[in-house]
């Protein structure tokens, strides 16, 4: 059994990716882009718990990738299966994690204290229009006619939420908003460069763990550089925080990895959709974030994109 890759040429179907009754939605695009991005979306209220607890960026953000890559590694060891992490595949471990966890990871946990929560998570939707962009130049997967409609309509639907700048009565800067472009253009690299480099018969569950253990590296050399910033810096404080971030970013960051190998990178991007919708919701609801007319109109457009996204990957 084989399927056509990214780039275009036939490979086998490793044995995690055939079609048995237990893993077909694990199979299935659709369902991995909701869940993913659902996950995703519950991780920006509680990046916002995190720094309103006084926990730095860098710390939150080793929490995120040591937390998960330990995490796996423990499933992985219950169920008596091997670790799979590769020496030869360093390299793409720590490229990967640079341009896919440790940048978006810190600038995202950054600039939440002055966009919000909701709104930083709509920063995501610009993911696919960069994806798109790369996959272009790279010669990468391309979505169909109805797809590119979908990611249009998402880019705009982006574009008027740009325009409002945050919460209402407390407009972001400039210079934050563009931090915060930032976001989805270092996410949309590590979309293109995971399915480009993609070590061949690497499982998704490998990646997953090799990248996150690389970024928990970095960033721990980074907290040992940064004065003023040490561990646990605060996380014991908030102990029922924590646990559930570490659990919501495991089975994120695992289904992450299995839809990137189904559903190829500009489809991948558009977890930000379905996050974003997600983290305005939670933000409104549990901090009482407010929003303007003009965002949720926009918020409503992406939604369409969203729809358009997942219709297109379906046919």
């Amino acid at each position: 059994m084989v399927i056509t890759g990214d780039n275009g040429k036939c490979r086998p179907v490793h044995p995690w990716l055939q079609d048995t009754s237990s893993l077909k939605l694990l199979n299935s695009a659709a369902f991995l882009l909701i869940a993913t991005g659902t996950l995703l979306g519950l991780t920006f209220p509680l990046g916002k718990l995190g720094t309103q607890a006084g926990i730095s960026p860098v710390v939150w953000a080793f929490l995120f990738s040591c937390g998960a890559s330990l995490a796996l590694i423990f499933f992985r060891l219950v169920r008596k299966q091997p670790l799979l992490i590769n020496r030869g595949n360093i390299v793409f471990y720590f490229v990967a994690a640079t341009v896919s966890l440790v940048l978006p990871n810190v600038l995202t946990y950054r600039v939440i204290p002055e966009l919000g929560s909701g709104f930083t998570g709509l920063l995501f939707t610009l993911s696919p229009l960069f994806t798109l962009a790369l996959s272009s130049v790279w010669q990468v997967r391309m979505p169909n006619r109805l797809g590119l409609a979908g990611i249009a309509f998402g880019f705009i639907g982006a574009v008027i939420v740009a325009i409002t700048r945050g919460e209402v009565g407390n407009p972001a800067s400039i210079g934050w908003l563009l931090a915060g472009l930032c976001i989805p253009a270092s996410l949309a690299t590590g979309n293109v460069y995971r399915t480009m480099a993609w070590p061949e018969k690497a499982q998704p569950m490998e990646l997953a763990i090799g990248m996150n253990l690389a970024a928990a590296a970095m960033l721990l050399l980074l907290v040992g550089v940064s004065p003023g910033i040490s561990l646990p810096g605060g996380l014991q404080t908030i102990p029922l925080t924590v646990l559930i971030t570490v659990l919501v970013t495991s089975v994120m960051i695992a289904l992450h990895s299995r839809l990137q190998f189904v559903g190829g990178p500009t489809y991948l991007s558009q977890i930000g959709y379905i996050a974003a919708g997600v983290a305005l919701l939670l933000g409104m609801w549990v901090f009482r974030e407010s929003y303007s007319w003009l965002t949720w109109t926009g918020a409503l457009i992406i939604l369409i994109g969203a729809m358009l996204s997942i219709k297109a990957q379906r046919s």
